[in-house]
């Protein structure tokens, strides 16, 4: 049973992140409104852009290191 909702998980991901992600936005909507709504789904979606970015591998931390001595 575990081995065969692993496997449709596996062939159907992007299908079940989009459903899981439209869910939690239709909440946060529901929950703080069109307006502010849209506003947390910004500001996540700027901070997974810029986490992306920190972490990846041809940014070599020229972002951080300018606030490291």
């Amino acid at each position: 049973m575990k081995d065969r909702l692993l496997g449709i998980l596996g062939t159907h991901l992007g299908k079940t992140l989009g459903s899981i992600m439209g869910l939690i936005v239709g909440w946060i909507i529901i929950v703080f409104g069109i307006l502010k709504g849209l506003f947390v789904v910004l500001c996540i979606v700027v901070g997974f852009l810029l986490g992306s970015y920190l972490d990846s591998p041809k940014s070599g931390g020229g972002f951080t290191s300018r606030f490291s001595r």
